[in-house]
């Protein structure tokens, strides 16, 4: 404490003055003679620790003089070094460094004069060169007539800068008596005539068909400063040469007999496609070599002027001859009076789904088939296969140009994007409202249209019985017809909308699928299962008939079969393993759609497809096997039991059964096994004939069920026993129950688990007291998964009386 009063700068006669002037608050204070006491005490006190501190700092004084000395010491050592230093550096460095930057003041002078030689002798170099190439070009533009030498002499002075071209040094050096003008004014003399001459030469050339004189002229605008000039030109050229193609493939078109219903105008389209793709690749190197990487591009944007002309003139013409606007109406108009009428309430007198000449009630009253309302399917099957064709060519077109106006960089693999010459193209414009826009509404109509006739088309499997002992007379698995039908409509209308690499066509293709899909197809199921084919006793208190039964699962495997198959065809179209492991080596979608992010959206969109589709066809599924399970399982499964225990009592003694035993002659074996042999036969009797005509994952679905729903039974008959068993008694009952879990499992064991109740509670109930005591003292460490809580298992313990 002293320390610290003493580095705060509190002196000991500080804090004695302090301690003085508070005696007399004490000693006023001081009433009693206790208190006086008490504050001579704190005086004492006070005196003790000044004195203390008195004598400590009085003994450190000794080593503080000690240091003092020390640093006096070092402190005139160091002032003889400084004067040393200051000696050296004043005598001996000083004329050295003076000396030093002289030297160095010479050498930049000498630097700064050197580099004002070179540029002046760069300047007398650059003059003379363009002395010698304005004189070249009036030369060669003179007599000789030397085109290539005097483009030649021009692109040589365009290196010269025009600071020094234009300065006054050349304009006091390079003009003579035979070239009086400034150099600058005899160069822009010199290229506006070669220019002229150039453009006079290139199109006589063009005109006469002389493909190397044409060849020879382009050249040559780079190098006089005309690139722009010769780029457009050279597009013009080859925008001729398009044109007359296009010409002479339109002089089959008009009165093309037998060929209307052909690919004539795909066909046409594809010629001008490839023709433009044929110029791009044989020009394109000259081009790119004389005229610099990238400026092709100018003559495809030339080109595709010609192309939007050309195109225009093809899909207009098609659209014209095919009427595809009447077309549009009728697909627009079309009523799907079947599918209507099939989602209506039955009425009454009418049983079944109409199958044939659906547009019109009264059916055989008014036979009219679709073609009768004015939309013939083959037609527009027919349209679509065109519209495709053209839309793949296109996008073959696209991504030929995207590629040859692709910019160099270091990701040579970037995803491609669309060039301006393109996206600003009449051409696209017309193509989405020729094209896609009819695609999209068409593949609606004929994929809906399909669906429709797929189910008035529709056979049910013939032959199908519940009874075991009759075969049936097809292979599984055993669906309605028109399954397979709407499977291959939408394989085909998927792969045909992929063909065609359009975004935008797959964008509205794939989940108007979706939607008809969910709403007609899965309706129509849900319909039947509902009005047509719902397994409900005729009588109160009576089983389903077989028919609605086997009506019944076909529909519910028409749900699973269909998802399976929408799933494959889904898989296939992405490229992907059966197991949605990872890509295949070459993915479908990858190759068709290489525009930045369109693969993505296209894969995506099937992948939604899938799951709408699977989520909505699962619910369905869900409920039909409910409903089996209900209203045929649990009512047949119901005197199954009760015939397994009619006669199983728990209650016998061993002596008692072998009593019985021997009065009806019986093993006592066979007599034990009597309940899992009756349990046996009738599960038998009534899943096997169900298994046969499910499918397997319906099945196994089913079989699930019933198995938790025959756990509950069995669990309330052992609870229901309790109290009433004998030891014995409890041993034979684990037996039969482990001989029905056995029964039910055959064939599946993960169905095990939902008796896993039952399997405890009859093994604890049949525990040695041994071995229950040691299990109830581990506790919740006993090494046993328990699914029944410990108040269940004292109660099932307590099962035996």
């Amino acid at each position: 404490m002293s320390a610290t009063n003493h580095l705060n700068g509190d002196s000991p006669s500080t804090t004695a003055h302090a301690a003085a002037a508070g005696a007399p608050t004490l000693r006023r204070r001081c009433a009693l003679p206790e208190d006086v006491r008490a504050s001579l005490a704190a005086l004492h006190t006070c005196e003790a620790s000044l004195t203390s501190r008195l004598q400590s700092l009085f003994a450190s004084q000794a080593d503080l003089a000690r240091e003092l000395g020390r640093l006096d010491l070092l402190r005139a050592n160091l002032g003889s070094q400084v004067i040393a230093t200051r000696s050296v550096s004043n005598g001996m460095l000083a004329s050295a460094a003076e000396t030093a930057g002289r030297l160095s003041n010479r050498v930049k002078e000498l630097d700064l004069e050197k580099d004002r030689v070179q540029q002046t002798l760069q300047v007398v170099e650059q003059v003379a060169e363009l002395k010698a190439c304005v004189h070249g070009v009036v030369g060669s533009m003179g007599a000789p007539q030397d085109w290539e030498a005097a483009a030649g002499y021009i692109s040589r002075a365009s290196k010269v800068p025009e600071s020094v071209i234009k300065g006054g040094f050349a304009a006091a050096i390079v003009p003579s008596v035979e070239v009086p003008d400034a150099p600058w004014v005899t160069l822009e003399n010199a290229k506006e005539s070669l220019c002229g001459l150039f453009l006079r030469e290139f199109e006589k050339a063009a005109q006469e068909g002389d493909g190397a004189k044409v060849t020879r002229f382009f050249k040559l605008f780079p190098l006089i400063g005309r690139a722009d000039v010769g780029l457009d030109v050279y597009g013009r050229y080859v925008c001729t040469g398009v044109a007359g193609t296009a010409r002479q493939t339109w002089k089959l078109v008009p009165g093309a007999a037998g060929q209307k219903d052909g690919f004539l105008y795909a066909n046409a389209l594809t010629k001008l496609f490839e023709h433009i793709a044929q110029i791009v690749e044989g020009h394109g190197g000259l081009v790119e070599r004389h005229y610099g990487e990238g400026k092709m591009v100018k003559v495809i944007e030339r080109l595709q002027m010609e192309v939007d002309v050309q195109g225009g003139i093809i899909l207009d013409s098609w659209s014209d001859e095919r009427t595809v606007e009447r077309r549009l109406t009728d697909v627009k108009s079309y009523p799907f009076s079947f599918l209507v009428q099939s989602f209506l309430p039955p009425q009454k007198g009418i049983t079944g789904t109409p199958r044939m000449n659906s547009p019109a009630l009264g059916g055989g009253t008014n036979a009219r088939d679709s073609e009768d309302e004015g939309v013939n399917m083959k037609e527009v099957d027919a349209l679509l296969n065109e519209i495709a064709l053209m839309l793949g060519r296109w996008s073959l077109y696209t991504r030929f140009l995207a590629g040859k106006c692709k910019l160099p960089g270091p990701d040579e693999n970037a995803a491609l994007s669309i060039p301006d010459a393109l996206s600003k193209s009449n051409l696209l414009r017309k193509v989405s409202d020729k094209l896609v826009t009819p695609y999209d509404i068409l593949s609606t109509f004929y994929f809906r249209r399909s669906v429709e006739k797929a189910f008035q088309l529709d056979e049910s499997p013939s032959g199908l019985t519940l009874n075991i002992n009759k075969p049936v007379g097809t292979d599984p698995p055993y669906i309605i017809s028109a399954v397979d039908d709407v499977m291959y409509i939408v394989s085909t209308v998927i792969q045909k909308s992929i063909s065609t690499s359009q975004r935008d066509v797959v964008g509205h293709v794939i989940p108007t699928i979706g939607r008809v899909l969910g709403s007609d197809f899965i309706g129509m199921v849900q319909r039947r299962m509902r009005d047509e084919s719902y397994p409900k006793p005729v009588i109160q208190g009576g089983f389903p008939p077989e028919d609605k039964i086997v009506a019944f699962i076909i529909l519910i495997n028409t749900l699973d079969v269909a998802t399976e198959y929408l799933s494959r065809i889904i898989t296939q179209c992405l490229g992907t393993s059966e197991e949605g492991t990872g890509p295949a080596q070459s993915s479908p979608i990858a190759n068709s759609f290489p525009f930045e992010h369109d693969a993505t959206f296209v894969a995506s969109a099937l992948t939604t497809l899938n799951s709408s589709f699977s989520t909505k066809a699962n619910e369905l599924l869900s409920d039909g096997l409910q409903v089996l399970l209900n209203m045929v399982v649990k009512q047949r499964l119901r005197p199954i039991n009760s015939d397994t225990f009619r006669d199983a009592d728990y209650t016998l003694t061993e002596d008692e059964l072998a009593e019985i035993a021997q009065q009806n002659d019986e093993d006592e074996d066979d007599l034990m096994d009597h309940v899992q042999r009756r349990f046996e036969h009738g599960w038998n009797g009534l899943m096997k004939p169900i298994e046969r005509l499910m499918t397997p994952k319906t099945f196994s679905t089913l079989m699930m069920s019933t198995a938790k729903h025959l756990a509950v039974v069995l669990e309330k008959r052992i609870w229901s026993s309790s109290g009433r068993i004998n030891a014995f008694g409890a041993i034979r009952m684990e037996r039969d129950f482990s001989g029905i879990v056995r029964v039910v499992a055959k064939g599946n064991y993960s169905v095990r688990e939902a008796f896993a109740r039952v399997t405890q509670m009859l093994m604890v109930a049949n525990m040695e007291d041994d071995e229950w005591d040691e299990i109830m003292a581990e506790g919740e460490d006993d090494g046993i998964q328990w699914v029944l809580n410990e108040e269940e298992r004292r109660k099932a313990r307590n099962l035996v009386r």
